[in-house]
This record gives C-alpha cells, sequence and structure tokens, in this order.
C-alpha cells in the first residue's frame, strides 16, 4: 500500500464525520426555526423550492463528484462539497495547484497538490469571506452603477477562463462540448417545463467520453 492510498484511507474517516457534522450544521437553524419558533412557509412551499432547485442544481450532484475526482482526489472533493464554491473557485485553485507543480491530473502526486491548494483557498476565501462581509455592503452599495454591472460578468469570465485553460490541451474536445452544449441548449428550450440540469447532464458525461476516446486513439497510435 503506497503512501497517498494510506492518507486516503484516513481521509474517508474524518471525511464522513465532518460531512455529517456539515449535514446536522446546515439543517439545524431552519429545524430550530419550525420547531422551536414556529416559522414553517408549509410543505408544499418546501417542496416547491425544493424541486425548483433540483430542476437546476440537480445534476451537479452527479456530475461534479466524477469529473472532480481525478482532479482533487478523495480529500479535496470532501472540503470542496463541504466548503461549497468548489467550480467556482475551489476546482481552479486546484488546477493552478497542479499546474505549478508540474504533476499530471489524475496522478497521486496531482490529486495531493490539488488537495493542498484546495485547503489554501478555503483558508483564504474564509478570510476574504469575513473582511467582506464586515466591510463590503458599505463599498458595494456605494460603487457606481457600471462597476456593479461589471460584477455580474464574473462568473461567466471564470467559467471562460477555466475553460480555455483545459481547452488548450484538448481543443476537440473543448470544441465537441461546446457543440454538445449548444445543442442540448436548443432542445431542452422545446421541453415544456425546466429541464436545464439535463444540459450540465449530458455534456460533462459526452465529454468524459469523448475525451476518452480521444486519450484511447492517442495511446494507439503511440
Amino acid at each position: 500500500m503506497t503512501a497517498y492510498e494510506k492518507f486516503s484511507q484516513s481521509i474517508h474517516k474524518f471525511g464522513r464525520l465532518t460531512m455529517l457534522l456539515g449535514m446536522i450544521a446546515v439543517l439545524l437553524p431552519p429545524m430550530l426555526m419550525t420547531f422551536y419558533y414556529g416559522y414553517n412557509p408549509g410543505i408544499a412551499a418546501i417542496i416547491a423550492g425544493a424541486v425548483s432547485q433540483m430542476s437546476v442544481s440537480g445534476a451537479f450532484y452527479f456530475s461534479e463528484p466524477i469529473a472532480n475526482y481525478p482532479i482533487i482526489g478523495a480529500a479535496g472533493l470532501y472540503m470542496s462539497t463541504l466548503s461549497g464554491n468548489s467550480v467556482n473557485l475551489k476546482i481552479p485553485a486546484a488546477v493552478s495547484a497542479i499546474s505549478g507543480s508540474g504533476y499530471k491530473q489524475g496522478t497521486d502526486e496531482g490529486s495531493m497538490m490539488g488537495t493542498i491548494g484546495i485547503a489554501v483557498s478555503i483558508y483564504i476565501a474564509t478570510f476574504f469571506v469575513i473582511l467582506s462581509t464586515i466591510f463590503a455592503q458599505t463599498v458595494i452599495v456605494n460603487l457606481p452603477e457600471h462597476i456593479k454591472e461589471v460584477l455580474t460578468l464574473i462568473i461567466p469570465a471564470l467559467y471562460g477562463g477555466i475553460f480555455a485553460q483545459f481547452s488548450v490541451k484538448s481543443f476537440k474536445t473543448g470544441i465537441f462540448a461546446l457543440l454538445v452544449a449548444f445543442v442540448m441548449s436548443k432542445l431542452v428550450a422545446l421541453i415544456p417545463f425546466n429541464a436545464t440540469f439535463l444540459i450540465t447532464l449530458v455534456t460533462v458525461f459526452s465529454s468524459i467520453y469523448f475525451a476518452k476516446t480521444q486519450l484511447e486513439t492517442i495511446n494507439k497510435n503511440s
């Protein structure tokens, strides 16, 4: 058993415990509001909200663990799931750490570097969240309107940067992913109910399969 395998075994024990504690911490405030203070929107509103949320992000429950595990490993997956904001912050930090270290994604060394990158990003994010909670509200309120409009472009710009970083390594996979996403967005628009999660689900798994076939072709020709 390698050192990384021993590390992963110990991680699962603490990872499951922290995930359980995280679930309790998340559910405690609404439970307290419902059963102690008596404030409750009603079961119909709760179900409607849950269905609405799951229709938008339900695909990520399946795609993110599968797609992110080769990059960040078990430890990174536990940390990114518990701390949240994985696609916007944790995965870019992990990719940057792996690229800077010189190791390859999918290797034990690469996963360890990704884990370290995520750990550092969590500390930095926590610091700036506390700082922004104290100061940012006052600053944002007083910003000019044209600057506030620019802030709405941060997430699309970040997604575009991550996509470009991976597409450079396999431009065929990048083009394929764009085409699938475009076609799926047109098909989903024809569905009478909200099924936007299908865009993510189909694009992610079809791109993984396409990249796998590309890698197999390269290995055969080499």
